[in-house]
């Protein structure tokens, strides 16, 4: 059992309150504003004994200092980074696990947004943050990687159970789901999932969690092997070619500029 808290961030992002039911104890993803996340917490009444940022960006750990100030708890960062991740008190690697009550989390390492970037899955209780490398129909721009690095980092995402839920960082679904439209206007799957989220976000709330397995069958940066889809960039650019790692490329690139 698992209880995920989504709280809204600054203008578009979440934080995650992650709590074990058994212990009442309990883990925050990617506090970007210490004031709503405390005041889930005073709510719930719930023990944190862990920060766990997905990376570096102030939209992610923008809190920690005032958070730390009213609770003292572990602060987790990927080996190497903890000059970039304020009141960082350990530093993991691939595989390593983490303790929250009866809740076990290993560290997925996940570069290409940032060098330092991580997923947190939850095995027992299938479930995965994937802060900013995994969106909803999306993946993060490439800040500190390249698209095969990007490329590397998504495909260890997807081969997590097709049933595994996904956290992401932020709310950007709708106009992920756009672009993704203008690439795979047939794809019977995502124009479906286009019409949940729009259903979702009239109604104000979260488009979160997606799962492993709708993001494979609408997520364009899981699907540069579609026929339409590489249809469509042809068009846009006939020198695209069949690297996979150049279809993903051009998808970044006219999503960056979408």
């Amino acid at each position: 059992m698992i209880e995920v808290v989504p709280i809204p961030q600054l203008r578009d992002n979440y934080a995650y309150l992650v709590v074990d039911p058994q212990t009442q104890k309990a883990a925050v993803i990617d506090c970007a504003e210490a004031a709503p996340v405390l005041a889930e917490i005073d709510r719930r009444r719930v023990e944190v004994v862990a920060l766990l940022p997905t990376h570096h960006h102030y939209d992610h750990v923008g809190g920690h200092e005032d958070f730390l100030q009213v609770l003292k708890v572990e602060v987790v960062a990927y080996h190497g980074q903890r000059n970039r991740i304020p009141g960082a008190t350990r530093e993991v690697q691939e595989g390593d696990e983490i303790r929250i009550g009866s809740l076990l989390a290993r560290v997925i390492f996940i570069p290409a947004h940032t060098t330092g970037h991580v997923a947190y899955y939850f095995p027992g209780a299938g479930v995965v943050f994937t802060g900013d490398t995994l969106f909803v129909a999306g993946c993060g721009r490439l800040f500190e990687g390249d698209a095969k690095t990007m490329m590397f980092s998504l495909q260890k995402l997807a081969s997590l159970p097709d049933d595994t839920k996904v956290y992401c960082g932020h709310e950007y679904s709708q106009r992920n789901l756009e672009f993704a439209l203008q690439l795979e206007p047939h794809n019977r799957a995502l124009r479906e999932k286009y019409d949940r989220v729009l259903a979702l976000r009239a109604r104000g709330l979260p488009t979160v969690p997606s799962t492993i397995g709708e993001e494979k069958a609408t997520n364009p940066f899981l699907r540069w092997h579609s026929a339409e889809l590489q249809a469509n960039l042809r068009r846009l650019d006939p020198n695209v070619g069949h690297d996979p790692v150049k279809i993903f490329a051009k998808v970044r690139a006219l999503k960056d500029a979408f």
